[in-house]
């Protein structure tokens, strides 16, 4: 019985080589991401910290809080010396008692790079910065800021 010489019969191997070839194009993109810059780097304390969001999308839902993911390079200092570093963004810097109750702001990573998921409002506004804790083994506090750059904030505001 010969076979309908159809769109679909004729056509449906293009469907086999997409299927193929689609794979390799996520692969590359996933293998060469692009990331905004990094913002200016400051001193905290014994520690030379520059932020850097890994996107510019705003924050997402995680575990009932909303959160933005960043990394922190340290350009001067040694990680092994902080005992808990937090970060969150808002008008101001949440109180180290209510940061160590749950399990988001909570930096994690190795001594080339810290990563965070900040805490954050669902929506930015033009107050709020980036606000970073970190307790040494000492059990000194030291906390500082960044403002959010307008590129973050174009994409939020209305």
């Amino acid at each position: 019985m010969a076979r309908s010489n159809s769109v679909w019969q004729r056509h449906k191997y293009k469907l086999n080589g997409l299927v193929l070839v689609l794979p390799f194009w996520f692969l590359y993109q996933s293998l060469t991401p692009e990331f905004p810059p990094a913002w200016p780097a400051q001193q905290v304390g014994q520690f030379e910290i520059a932020p850097m969001p890994l996107n510019l999308k705003p924050p997402y839902a995680h575990h009932d809080e909303y959160v933005k993911d960043f990394m922190l390079m340290f350009g001067q200092g040694d990680v092994s010396d902080i005992r808990q570093g937090y970060v969150n963004i808002g008008p101001a810097p949440l109180p180290i008692e209510e940061l160590q109750q749950g399990d988001e702001g909570i930096l994690h990573g190795s001594r080339h790079g810290q990563h965070v998921h900040a805490i954050a409002p669902k929506q930015f506004s033009a107050t709020d910065k980036l606000w970073l804790t970190i307790e040494t083994w000492q059990g000194e506090l030291l906390t500082s800021s960044w403002e959010l750059p307008p590129e973050l904030l174009q994409q939020i505001l209305p």
